[in-house]
């Protein structure tokens, strides 16, 4: 692939998306994995997209965990989806509180344009997926092609998400359809 050549990424929030959301999960034994995530970032994967995860991490700012906490968390999380054969191309986390007013807690751009400097990311062709109306404001605000949200309560509210999905797995259809 040549310097000006741009590839497309599938943007994954974590909590919620990746994992169960429990608020705030720093520690392994309170990390769950989602059901079905393995086969949706093989397919991800296989289908050639880069996979970035782009998280805020209050719970650092806020003094609940520390960043040795999240990084710990991190690259155990990192392990077992090595171990089944996906890699995750890039984390980029926000560890600011919400009153630090950065530009890289969502639903600022920070984290994702960051990504598409690092990977010469072709925002169009990407996709966003998150279960908060922050991750699909982000992804919007960087220029990403198409966004997901990922709702427990049904697809009824307004989350501003060009697709919305009650079950992760429901994703890949999504993307082979319009990918």
């Amino acid at each position: 692939m040549n310097s000006k050549a741009k590839t497309k990424a599938i943007f994954l929030d974590r909590d919620g998306v990746i994992n169960i959301d429990k608020q705030y999960v720093a520690r392994i034994e309170d990390f769950e994995f989602q059901n079905g995530i393995f086969d949706l970032l093989h397919f991800f994967q296989d289908a050639g997209y880069l996979l970035i995860v782009v998280t805020n991490q209050s719970g650092i700012g806020r003094g609940y965990y520390t960043q040795q906490d999240f990084d710990t968390l991190t690259q155990w999380k990192l392990k077992r989806l090595e171990d089944t054969g996906i890699y995750i191309d890039k984390i980029y986390h926000c560890p600011h509180a919400p009153e630090a007013a950065c530009s890289c807690r969502k639903p600022a751009p920070g984290m994702l344009t960051a990504a598409q400097e690092e990977f010469q990311i072709d925002m169009q062709a990407s996709w966003m997926i998150g279960d908060k109306k922050s991750d699909i404001d982000a992804g919007k605000n960087a220029g990403v092609g198409k966004t997901v949200f990922v709702s427990r309560n049904g697809c009824h509210e307004d989350n501003g998400a060009d697709y919305c999905v009650t079950d992760i797995r429901q994703i890949e259809e999504l993307i082979r359809k319009y990918g």
